[in-house]
């Protein structure tokens, strides 16, 4: 075959794994909005999401952990947004470790949902999120 010549079923294969990595985008966009968007309703009013979820009610701890896991799903979402340079999972994770690191220092001021490893907890996060944030600006440098 001289160099000219096109190999038709290797030309086929890369539009598909184009038209392929197009809907994977748009796949991860859509995902990561849905997640995100239910992870805010999560932290800003968690009742409406476990009631309409799950039809039942949800008090105390169980609005603590619903805003933990809104900040969680937050984060997925960051981390599935498609970018090329590959860091989605770096910026994912500082984003959760920031916010539930500030959440649990707002419990822990506040005095009504502190348990015996709250404290170690947010000590947990804020190295973690110390260890994510050096990682991040070296990757940006």
């Amino acid at each position: 075959m001289r160099t000219h010549d096109v190999d038709p079923r290797r030309l086929v294969h890369q539009m598909d794994a184009r038209l392929e990595s197009r809907m994977k985008a748009k796949l991860l966009v859509l995902a990561a909005v849905g997640e995100a968007a239910i992870g805010l309703v999560l932290v800003v009013y968690p009742p409406i999401v476990v009631e309409l979820l799950f039809g039942a009610e949800t008090a105390g701890a169980g609005i603590v952990m619903s805003r933990i896991a809104g900040i969680s799903l937050i984060a997925l979402g960051i981390a599935c947004w498609p970018d090329g340079a590959g860091g989605q999972a770096l910026r994912g994770m500082l984003t959760y470790s920031v916010l539930v690191t500030l959440y649990l220092v707002y419990l822990g001021l506040g005095g009504e949902w502190v348990g015996a490893l709250l404290w170690p907890a947010v000590a947990a996060h804020v190295v973690l999120t110390m260890l994510l944030t050096r990682a991040w600006l070296n990757e940006r440098t």
